[in-house]
C-alpha cells in the first residue's frame, strides 16, 4: 500500500489529528530553514528546543485552528449555493479579515509564551510585531486562499496552506526571534515598555 493511500485514508478517519501532525512537522521545518539559512547558525549553536516549540505550535494551535475554521466556511458559506467563484470571494474576506488577524494575535502571544515572556513583554511584543506580520500576511495570503477554497477539497486544503507556509513559517520564526537573547531588546523593556525606542534600534521583533 502506498504512502499516498494510507495518507488518505488516515485523513478520512482522523482529519484533525493529521493535518495537526502535518502543521507541526512543517512549522517546526520553517523555523529549522530561518535558523539555517536566514540567521545562518551552525549545527552547534542550532536551537532544537526553539523548532521543537514551533511544532508543539503547529500541533496544538496551528493544524486543529485552521481545519476547525475551514469546516466552519465550509458549512455555513460553501453551503449556500450561489456560484463558485462568490462563494469563494466571500470565504477569503471572511478569512483574511476575522480569522487572520485574531489567529496571527494568538500565535505571536503563544510563541511570546513559549520564549518565557510575562504579560507585559507579551504585550510589547505584539505591539512592535503583530502589524508588519499582518501586513505581510496581506501580501501573500489572499491569493493562495482564493486558489485554495476554489480548487482543493476542504480535507486537502490543510495542507496546502501549511506546504506553503513552510515560508511563511520561516519568517514568522525569524521576525518572533529576531530580537531574542539581543541586550537591550525585548528582554530588559519591562520598565520602558511603554516608552518609544531609542533612535536607531530595530523594532522588537517569531
Amino acid at each position: 500500500m502506498s504512502f499516498s493511500t494510507l495518507y488518505k485514508r488516515a485523513l478520512v478517519r482522523y482529519p484533525v489529528l493529521v493535518q495537526s501532525v502535518q502543521s507541526g512537522l512543517l512549522m517546526g521545518a520553517g523555523d529549522v530553514i530561518a535558523q539555517g539559512f536566514i540567521e545562518r547558525k551552525d549545527w552547534k549553536s542550532f536551537d532544537g528546543m526553539r523548532a521543537f516549540k514551533f511544532f508543539g505550535i503547529g500541533f496544538c494551535v496551528g493544524g486543529p485552528g485552521l481545519r476547525k475554521w475551514y469546516g466552519v466556511l465550509d458549512r455555513h458559506v460553501g453551503s449556500k449555493g450561489g456560484s463558485k467563484a462568490i462563494t469563494t470571494m466571500k470565504k477569503v474576506a471572511l478569512d483574511q479579515l476575522i480569522f487572520a488577524p485574531v489567529f496571527l494575535g494568538t500565535l505571536i502571544g503563544t510563541i511570546g509564551l513559549l520564549q518565557g515572556h510575562n504579560m507585559v513583554e507579551i504585550k510589547h511584543k505584539l505591539r512592535h510585531e503583530y502589524g508588519d506580520i499582518l501586513l505581510t500576511n496581506y501580501y501573500i495570503w489572499p491569493w493562495v486562499q482564493l486558489a485554495n477554497f476554489y480548487l482543493v477539497p476542504l480535507n486537502y486544503q490543510v495542507l496546502l496552506v501549511q506546504s506553503v507556509a513552510v515560508f511563511w513559517n520561516t519568517y514568522l520564526s525569524w521576525k518572533t526571534n529576531q530580537s531574542e537573547g539581543a541586550p537591550g531588546k525585548l528582554g530588559t523593556v519591562k520598565p520602558v515598555a511603554h516608552e518609544p525606542l531609542a533612535a536607531g534600534e530595530e523594532t522588537v521583533a517569531t
